[in-house]
Protein backbone atom coordinates (compact mmCIF):
# COMPACT_ATOMS: atom_id res chain seq x y z
CA UNK A 1 0.00 0.00 0.00
CA UNK A 2 1.31 3.43 -0.89
CA UNK A 3 1.24 6.38 1.48
CA UNK A 4 -1.27 9.14 0.89
CA UNK A 5 -1.63 12.45 2.69
CA UNK A 6 -3.77 15.49 3.35
CA UNK A 7 -2.82 18.97 4.53
CA UNK A 8 -5.53 21.52 5.32
CA UNK A 9 -5.63 24.88 7.08
CA UNK A 10 -8.14 27.21 8.68
CA UNK A 11 -7.84 30.48 10.59
CA UNK A 12 -9.68 31.54 13.71
CA UNK A 13 -9.84 34.89 15.51
CA UNK A 14 -9.61 32.90 18.76
CA UNK A 15 -6.27 32.68 20.57
CA UNK A 16 -4.28 29.40 20.47
CA UNK A 17 -5.28 28.64 24.09
CA UNK A 18 -8.97 28.50 23.12
CA UNK A 19 -8.32 26.27 20.11
CA UNK A 20 -6.05 24.04 22.20
CA UNK A 21 -8.68 23.59 24.90
CA UNK A 22 -11.14 22.24 22.32
CA UNK A 23 -8.58 19.84 20.81
CA UNK A 24 -7.65 18.46 24.20
CA UNK A 25 -11.24 17.84 25.37
CA UNK A 26 -12.67 14.88 23.41
CA UNK A 27 -16.17 15.62 24.76
CA UNK A 28 -16.14 18.88 22.75
CA UNK A 29 -15.35 17.21 19.40
CA UNK A 30 -18.96 16.33 18.42
CA UNK A 31 -19.89 20.02 18.88
CA UNK A 32 -17.35 21.34 16.39
CA UNK A 33 -16.18 18.43 14.26
CA UNK A 34 -17.65 15.99 11.81
CA UNK A 35 -17.63 13.14 14.34
CA UNK A 36 -21.01 12.21 15.78
CA UNK A 37 -19.97 11.05 19.24
CA UNK A 38 -17.16 10.22 21.62
CA UNK A 39 -17.55 6.57 22.58
CA UNK A 40 -16.17 6.83 26.12
CA UNK A 41 -16.76 3.15 26.89
CA UNK A 42 -14.47 2.17 23.98
CA UNK A 43 -11.83 4.79 24.87
CA UNK A 44 -8.95 4.32 27.32
CA UNK A 45 -6.99 6.78 29.45
CA UNK A 46 -9.50 9.62 29.19
CA UNK A 47 -8.97 12.35 31.76
CA UNK A 48 -11.93 13.36 33.91
CA UNK A 49 -11.04 17.04 33.43
CA UNK A 50 -11.05 16.91 29.62
CA UNK A 51 -7.26 17.26 29.33
CA UNK A 52 -6.21 13.91 27.89
CA UNK A 53 -2.52 13.06 27.91
CA UNK A 54 -0.12 11.20 25.65
CA UNK A 55 -1.20 7.57 25.34
CA UNK A 56 -4.95 8.22 25.75
CA UNK A 57 -7.01 6.40 23.12
CA UNK A 58 -10.15 8.18 22.00
CA UNK A 59 -12.90 6.29 20.20
CA UNK A 60 -15.01 8.49 17.92
CA UNK A 61 -18.10 7.37 16.02
CA UNK A 62 -19.00 8.86 12.65
CA UNK A 63 -22.18 7.27 11.34
CA UNK A 64 -21.81 3.57 12.12
CA UNK A 65 -18.00 3.58 11.98
CA UNK A 66 -15.92 3.81 15.16
CA UNK A 67 -12.27 4.81 14.86
CA UNK A 68 -9.76 4.88 17.70
CA UNK A 69 -6.92 7.39 17.86
CA UNK A 70 -3.98 7.41 20.28
CA UNK A 71 -2.45 10.73 21.33
CA UNK A 72 1.29 10.57 20.60
CA UNK A 73 2.52 14.11 21.27
CA UNK A 74 1.30 17.20 23.09
CA UNK A 75 3.06 20.52 22.86
CA UNK A 76 0.62 22.85 24.67
CA UNK A 77 -1.02 25.44 22.44
CA UNK A 78 1.26 24.43 19.54
CA UNK A 79 1.06 20.77 18.46
CA UNK A 80 -1.40 17.91 18.98
CA UNK A 81 -0.34 14.65 17.31
CA UNK A 82 -2.05 11.28 17.15
CA UNK A 83 -2.05 7.95 15.33
CA UNK A 84 -4.72 5.52 14.30
CA UNK A 85 -5.07 2.82 16.94
CA UNK A 86 -7.99 1.15 15.16
CA UNK A 87 -9.46 2.22 11.85
CA UNK A 88 -11.36 -0.07 9.49
CA UNK A 89 -10.54 2.07 6.43
CA UNK A 90 -6.90 3.15 6.95
CA UNK A 91 -3.56 1.76 8.08
CA UNK A 92 -0.46 3.59 9.22
CA UNK A 93 -2.49 6.72 10.01
CA UNK A 94 -0.51 9.52 11.68
CA UNK A 95 -1.67 13.11 11.98
CA UNK A 96 -0.89 16.39 13.69
CA UNK A 97 -2.70 19.63 14.36
CA UNK A 98 -0.32 22.57 14.53
CA UNK A 99 -1.40 25.92 15.94
CA UNK A 100 0.38 29.15 15.05
CA UNK A 101 -0.50 32.49 16.60
CA UNK A 102 -1.25 35.03 13.91
CA UNK A 103 0.19 38.55 13.97
CA UNK A 104 -2.47 40.76 15.50
CA UNK A 105 -4.20 37.82 17.20
CA UNK A 106 -5.97 34.66 16.21
CA UNK A 107 -4.72 31.22 15.27
CA UNK A 108 -3.76 29.40 12.07
CA UNK A 109 -4.74 25.74 12.32
CA UNK A 110 -2.81 23.30 10.12
CA UNK A 111 -4.16 19.73 10.22
CA UNK A 112 -2.12 17.23 8.25
CA UNK A 113 -1.67 13.50 8.12
CA UNK A 114 -0.44 10.44 6.25
CA UNK A 115 -2.11 7.06 5.81
CA UNK A 116 -2.47 4.03 3.57
CA UNK A 117 -5.76 2.90 2.09
CA UNK A 118 -6.68 -0.38 0.40
CA UNK A 119 -6.03 -0.44 -3.34
CA UNK A 120 -9.68 -0.08 -4.35
CA UNK A 121 -10.24 2.77 -1.87
CA UNK A 122 -7.21 5.03 -2.54
CA UNK A 123 -8.80 7.53 -4.91
CA UNK A 124 -12.01 7.74 -2.87
CA UNK A 125 -10.18 8.14 0.46
CA UNK A 126 -7.88 10.84 -0.96
CA UNK A 127 -10.86 13.00 -1.93
CA UNK A 128 -13.07 12.11 1.03
CA UNK A 129 -10.44 12.54 3.73
CA UNK A 130 -9.22 15.89 2.45
CA UNK A 131 -12.81 17.23 2.46
CA UNK A 132 -13.57 15.63 5.84
CA UNK A 133 -10.41 17.03 7.46
CA UNK A 134 -10.98 20.50 6.00
CA UNK A 135 -14.37 20.37 7.71
CA UNK A 136 -12.66 19.39 10.96
CA UNK A 137 -10.20 22.32 10.79
CA UNK A 138 -12.89 24.82 9.79
CA UNK A 139 -15.27 23.58 12.49
CA UNK A 140 -12.55 23.89 15.12
CA UNK A 141 -11.71 27.44 13.98
CA UNK A 142 -15.34 28.56 13.97
CA UNK A 143 -16.27 26.95 17.27
CA UNK A 144 -13.24 28.45 19.03
CA UNK A 145 -14.24 31.87 17.68
CA UNK A 146 -17.83 31.44 18.87
CA UNK A 147 -16.87 30.05 22.27
CA UNK A 148 -17.40 32.92 24.70
CA UNK A 149 -15.40 31.20 27.46
CA UNK A 150 -12.09 32.52 26.15
CA UNK A 151 -13.25 36.11 25.78
CA UNK A 152 -13.14 38.61 28.61
CA UNK A 153 -16.55 39.95 29.59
Amino acid sequence: MSQQSYDVTAESPAPPAAVWALLLDPHSWPAWSRVDALEAAQSTGLSSDGHDGVGAVRAFRTGKVVTKERITELEPERRFAYEGAENPQLTGYRAAVELTELPGGGTRIRWHGTYSARFGMRWFMQRYLRRFMQGMATGLAEHAADDRTHRPS
